[in-house]
């Protein structure tokens, strides 16, 4: 007796169809699972035994073999668990479908409790988008992963709790209402206010113009001067998410298994910030399987070093490919994955080890030795990938205790639309969505100059002895700072605005 039912499998972001066979052949009773599974879905041999029984069917006393195809693939988790469970009932012949009524065209995966009830599994979204694009029929899921999966148009979605219910559906004994098409709503980042920062003007002008064109931004500072307190009231003002934005990042965060019922896609722009002890693999992914890193756990949104001096030089050096290229490629004896990683970097750090050098106030207890050593730790390609530099001063006492607030995230956010809109229209069909993506060829052509500013330009290309790399990074942040101006072309304010935000470094590490 054989049947087959058809699941779905995971290889990075990318999923196919798995077809789960299930054969019952007389001899010895036993139950093997062949196909390159994992542990995880070897021991489903006793998770579907104890389902079965408690769902009150009979676990058939054969010679079972389950077969997962294609056997090339390695399966791994529990998902696979409900459709082992639907091809022993079919192929025992306990599964009676109305006449005329097959299993072509639907997929089915889930977890199983030993009571039958069905739990969540991760990597629900890029399935369905696969089921869709195969052209499968219905989706049957946990219940607690339909609203992800709904976020998939032209399939039928299917939430099931238990597999005595998935059961009674297919048999016609009972009804189960498809999922309704999630309705996306974009929604601002629950971070504390902007108005919450008592002075720095500068730094929060540069955050603004950060978030409006995606530039990755260092800040150095003295303790206390609101580094950090900036860096997370960043998301606040970050431009509303698209829905091509949401979907990608919550295919990332499905495979990671981040999601909640609560929240089955990601409508805020993700903020990381990850432990300064983090390893390598940990930042860019890694495992036998290729699991996403926090680098693309942040894509499309906020990734913060805090103290980025003492993360590990190795662990920096790794963010250098990824921060050009928006991807971040792993290699392994299975394959090579890639995941996405469009991240807006945010750096912090004191300027010496003790925190106070160049303090108008405290005296810097570093030797010279102690300081070029720690700031020798953050090397001269990382630093010349990040567009915006910035020194934070101390908040004085009168700003402190000044009564009145400055702008509101959502006030500044209001300004970072309109300017992400603009770059959007202007970027159509490009593949780009902001002044960060641009390619050196786009460059020449949407970064147009006026002569005043070109002067400016070409002044400061020759007195701070700026790279390449410089020269684009500082046309890119002057197109951004024209956009929110709503200026077409880049004027020559612009350009000597651009060039401060890239100076920074020559005051600390010198010519680069």
């Amino acid at each position: 007796m054989y049947a087959n039912i058809t699941s779905a499998g995971l290889f990075g972001l990318h999923a196919c169809p798995v077809q789960v066979e299930a054969d019952l052949s007389r001899g010895i009773p036993s139950f093997e699972v062949v196909g390159l599974p994992d542990a995880a879905v070897r021991e489903s041999r006793d998770r579907v035994k104890a389902s079965l029984r408690n769902s009150g069917f009979e676990f058939p006393l054969a010679r079972i073999t389950v077969n997962l195809a294609p056997a090339d693939l390695k399966k791994v988790g529990p998902i696979y668990d409900l459709p082992i469970l639907l091809a022993l009932l079919a192929a025992s012949g306990q599964l009676r479908l109305p006449q005329g009524k097959t299993l072509e065209g639907d997929l089915f995966m889930g977890e199983l409790a030993l009571d039958g009830s069905v739990r969540r599994v991760q990597g629900v979204l890029p399935m369905a988008i696969m089921a869709r694009e195969q052209g499968f029929r219905r989706l049957f899921v946990p219940a607690d992963n339909a609203a992800e999966a709904s976020a998939v148009q032209g399939l039928e979605i299917y939430g099931v709790s238990s597999a005595r219910e998935l059961i009674d559906f297919l048999e016609g004994l009972k009804a189960i209402a498809p999922q309704p098409p999630l309705e996306f709503h974009p929604t601002s980042a629950p971070h504390a206010d902007m108005s919450e920062v008592l002075g720095q003007k500068v730094a929060k002008r540069a955050m603004e113009v950060a978030a409006a064109g995606g530039h990755n931004i260092l800040m150095v500072g003295s303790p206390g001067s609101g580094k950090s307190m900036l860096a997370r009231r960043l998301p606040g003002i970050l431009p509303d998410m698209t829905f091509e934005e949401a979907i990608e990042t919550t295919k990332i965060h499905s495979i990671a298994g981040t999601l909640s019922p609560q929240e089955p896609i990601v409508t805020v722009r993700p903020f990381r910030a990850p432990h300064h002890t983090i390893s390598a693999a940990g930042l860019s992914g890694g495992g036998s399987i290729p699991r996403p890193g926090e680098l693309s756990l942040a894509h499309n949104g906020v990734l913060f070093l805090d103290e980025v001096p003492e993360f590990d030089r190795q662990v920096l050096e790794v963010l250098r490919q990824p921060m050009e290229e928006a991807a971040v490629t792993i290699a392994r004896v299975n394959g090579t994955l890639t995941y996405p990683c469009q991240v807006l970097l945010v750096a912090a750090m004191n300027p010496c080890p003790c925190g106070y050098f160049g303090h108008p106030n405290h005296k810097c207890r570093c030797s010279p030795q102690q300081v070029a050593r720690y700031l020798g730790r953050i090397s001269g390609p990382f630093l010349d990938r990040i567009d915006l530099h910035i020194e934070l001063a101390p908040v004085k006492f009168s700003q402190l205790t000044k009564q009145q607030k400055g702008e509101t995230s959502a006030q500044i956010r209001e300004r970072v639309n309109r300017a992400r809109a603009i770059q959007l229209a202007r970027y159509a069909g490009t593949g780009i969505r902001c002044n960060a993506q641009l390619t050196p060829e786009l460059l020449r052509e949407y970064c147009q100059v006026t002569d005043e500013g070109m002067a400016q330009l070409k002044l400061a290309f020759e007195r701070l002895d700026l790279s390449a790399r410089g020269y684009d990074r500082i046309l890119k942040v002057a197109r951004t700072i024209a956009d929110l101006a709503e200026s077409p072309q880049i004027q020559k304010e612009h350009i000597c605005e651009a060039i401060v935000y890239r100076s920074l470094d020559r005051k600390y590490w010198g010519k680069i």
